[in-house]
């Protein structure tokens, strides 16, 4: 997966990534974050990527970032295990 920083500085991120699912779910998380002000991304057309926006106070953005991807996964890891339960 390809990700490309467009704008950054401590408490704020603004990157392409060229998965609108991803985004999405990015998203979501970043925003259950209470560090986070602001969370969103868009596309400004269906063959550009999108773009996501990440605004935090009182923590560096990247590490919001990586904490939200890190719960993802996680999650994700779980949800992988119970369907290996299943017969």
């Amino acid at each position: 997966m390809e990700v490309k920083v467009l704008n950054e500085s401590k408490d704020m991120i603004e990157f392409e990534i060229n998965n609108a699912t991803i985004a999405e779910l990015l998203r979501e998380y970043l925003n259950k974050d209470s560090a986070v002000v602001f969370a969103a991304w868009k596309r400004e057309h269906p063959t550009k990527a999108p773009i996501v926006k990440v605004e935090t106070k009182g923590k560096d953005a990247k590490k919001v970032i990586k904490d939200a991807l890190k719960i993802i996964v996680k999650e994700l890891d779980s949800i992988e295990a119970d369907f290996k339960k299943l017969k």
